[in-house]
């Protein structure tokens, strides 16, 4: 029997401090971005025109944030998550350079945790991937963990390490993939909206208002796009032995189309700086409507910046539940609610 294809690792083939270099490199083309766009509506005027990223002080539009992360995550797929049987949360994400048209991305993950469950069927793995562009710049670095199975039962559990982890990205920190802007020259008309940084106040609620319905062949091609080869995504010859007995939505599509979502209401939220954390409350099939509100948790200066200010913002998104009462509890497969908690930095200009 061939030896020659890979079934992924489990539980217990990894080892704390073993770093992972993920096959294949990306270069991400205008047609990603625009393939993006169609499978999530993102408005945001800095990726979206060349002439008004210039004008504000780009040298063209960048890559969408999440388009970068996306595909970073997914060259780990394969070597981290093939075997998984959730994406549990993120911590420590940090965009560190603008990705553009024609860069070519790869990624790099070192196992910095283990912790069998208690079940003794599976197991937490901790990384922490690394994004680089074709000129070996670091572009983002992100801490994920991810429950994953065991090949056998047996064998006995590594000895448990859980690594400490910020509970934020430090103020400090942002703003490394973003150049100066030139607020003068931002076009409040072009981008949305009238309301900038000093518009926003601590403990504010924004209903993002509208919905998006996902289908099956998005969700898959979305998820494709960013070479994610995990198993719950796509094999429905399998998926209807498993535990839903249907394809899992990927947990990145939920947040995208969360961001998507917010432009109504944060559309001078530009650039995603950071993400301090992550949690998917529920899963998302084909067929359900996410619906998203917002939380601003902090409002911060960045040191030596005038030009933008950062917004540390909550992002709550529900299946089939909108968003006027501000909803807070789960879902479930079967019941309407909270499918996905994000916590992230997002600049905003001045």
């Amino acid at each position: 029997m061939s030896v020659k294809t890979n079934p992924g690792n489990f539980f217990e083939d990894f080892r704390l401090g073993q770093m992972i270099r993920h096959a294949t490199p990306r270069s991400v083309t205008a047609g990603d971005q625009a393939l993006y766009t169609a499978l999530y509506g993102s408005r945001f005027a800095v990726q979206s025109s060349d002439a008004f990223a210039r004008m504000v002080g780009y040298p063209s539009a960048p890559i969408d944030d999440l388009l970068t992360f996306h595909i970073v995550f997914g060259k780990t797929v394969p070597d981290i998550s093939l075997n998984a049987v959730a994406n549990l949360g993120y911590a420590e994400c940090r965009f560190l350079k603008p990705v553009y048209p024609g860069d070519t991305l790869s990624t790099v993950s070192e196992v910095i945790g283990l912790k069998e469950n208690s079940n003794g069927k599976t197991g937490t793995v901790y990384v922490r991937s690394t994004g680089s562009n074709q000129q070996g710049d670091e572009v983002l670095s992100y801490v994920r963990w991810v429950m994953v199975r065991k090949r056998d039962e047996k064998l006995p559990a590594p000895t448990a390490h859980v690594p400490d982890l910020a509970k934020s990205v430090d103020v400090s920190a942002l703003g490394a993939a973003c150049p100066r802007i030139d607020a003068a020259r931002w076009d409040d008309g072009l981008s949305g909206s009238p309301h900038r940084f000093g518009d926003y106040a601590v403990g504010e609620k924004i209903d993002h208002v509208d919905g998006m319905t996902v289908e099956e062949a998005e969700h898959q091609l979305a998820t494709r796009l960013y070479q994610n080869t995990a198993k719950v995504h796509f094999n429905q010859h399998s998926e209807s032995q498993g535990r839903f007995g249907r394809r899992l939505i990927y947990g990145g599509h939920v947040i995208s189309l969360a961001r998507g979502l917010s432009f109504n209401g944060l559309a001078n939220a530009f650039h995603i700086a950071a993400i301090n954390g992550g949690r998917h409350a529920a899963p998302l099939f084909a067929g359900g409507t996410v619906f998203a509100w917002s939380e601003i948790l902090e409002t911060a200066e960045i040191p030596g910046r005038g030009d933008v200010g950062a917004l540390r913002i909550l992002t709550r998104a529900t299946r089939d539940l909108p968003c006027t009462d501000f909803p807070l509890g789960d879902g479930t497969a079967e019941t309407p609610g909270v499918i996905l908690e994000l916590d992230y930095w997002a600049l905003m200009v001045r």
